[in-house]
């Protein structure tokens, strides 16, 4: 293998980056776009809950509990209805998320001493919504009825702390206010990385075939190995800067703390783009045309995603497909970005996923070696 020509072809890649203006703002635009809408559009924070109100009691015990619930910035009260068949109506067109119907014997309950049910009821068609809004409904409620609690126990002369036998002190670590931007733009970070390097490094190979310079470039003395490092370099430096680019985004824009040391985020994301250049080569070896290399990045990309652990947690997936996942490189980086990003952890904690994409990319970039050395026999 020789450097010089390796060399040669990397001033070819770049000269061909830095003349063609469609390529040049491919480079660094989309990854910002992205993280932008990204950034902004993917919130778990559920606020603002649509919310109707049917109060049979009428009651001052009522109307306190409906209290906490407008005051509660998750929930805009919107509706207060006045018969059953307005919940179905309602709920059936999509005007309101979460009905809160207290029956007409709820007070009545409260005084005798008896447990007094309060019906809520949530549109259940997003499933991961319907969860939220449950678990904030829920809080609300079981405060009132610690308070409630605790006043009887008063009443008596009983000691208040017989009215919370386990008191929780919560504390949430690495993200305190639970901001859902906070533990999610890094692997939007990681996402758009992925594809900026992938489609990148497909599309400089394929275009060669297109155009013709491929048939030049293999009747040269250039080596399999040395044109894959020539094609592979030069997308690999352009995605770190992408990565330097939307990291900042990340810290000054949408206030992500960068805890880690930023030599091992370097270092992790070095080899993970070793993968996806990795990918985006072996894609280049299948296809002809880059419409066709287009399709087959976005078959690869979108099944990457929903296995990686970002949007949907991987022990929860069947057994089968947790062992598929084991391939996919952004599952190993999504978990390096983010404990950098939040935990602050070091090589002594994310060796094993670094080591996981290190192998993957030896083994993609063979592979891609592989089947340039077939095309060229």
């Amino acid at each position: 293998m020789r450097l010089r020509r390796i060399y040669y072809l990397l001033v070819k890649e770049f000269i061909q980056a830095v003349r063609d203006p469609r390529l040049r703002i491919f480079l660094f635009l989309p990854p910002i776009i992205q993280l932008m809408m990204y950034g902004y559009a993917i919130n778990f924070d559920i606020m603002h809950i649509r919310t109707a109100v049917y109060d049979e009691a009428r009651t001052s015990q009522t109307r306190a509990l409906i209290n906490r619930f407008a005051s509660n910035p998750y929930f805009s009260l919107d509706y207060y209805l006045d018969r059953p068949g307005q919940v179905r109506d309602l709920l059936d067109q999509g005007k309101v998320t979460f009905v809160l119907h207290f029956a007409w014997d709820f007070a009545k309950k409260l005084k005798a001493g008896k447990p007094a049910a309060v019906q809520v009821i949530i549109d259940g068609t997003d499933s991961n919504a319907a969860l939220i809004v449950g678990r904030y409904a829920s809080t609300i409620l079981n405060d009132y009825s610690v308070e409630l609690l605790t006043q009887r126990l008063g009443r008596r002369g009983l000691p208040l702390s017989r009215g919370a036998p386990v008191v929780v002190e919560e504390q949430t670590w690495f993200n305190k206010n639970r901001i859902s931007r906070v533990s999610f733009v890094p692997g939007v970070i990681a996402m758009v990385v992925m594809l900026v390097s992938i489609m990148l490094t497909t599309l400089s190979v394929v275009r060669e075939k297109e155009i013709g310079t491929m048939e030049q470039l293999l009747v040269t003395p250039l080596r399999p190995l040395e044109f894959i490092l020539g094609k592979t370099i030069p997308f690999v430096l352009i995605s770190l800067g992408d990565v330097v680019l939307v990291s900042l985004l990340a810290i000054f824009w949408f206030g992500v703390p960068l805890r880690g040391s930023p030599p091992v985020l370097l270092l992790g994301t070095l080899l993970f783009l070793i993968s996806t250049v990795g990918v985006g080569l072996f894609i280049s070896t299948l296809c002809s045309t880059q419409q066709q290399a287009m399709m087959v990045s976005t078959f690869f990309f979108t099944p990457a995603i929903l296995l990686s652990g970002l949007v949907f947690p991987i022990p929860n997936m069947p057994e089968a497909v947790q062992y598929i996942t084991l391939i996919n490189p952004l599952r190993y980086f999504i978990i390096v970005i983010q404990d950098v990003f939040l935990k602050g952890v070091g090589l002594a904690v994310l060796w094993p996923q670094l080591l996981a994409m290190a192998l993957l990319g030896i083994a993609l970039l063979a592979l891609s070696v592989w089947r340039f050395r077939r095309r060229l026999g």
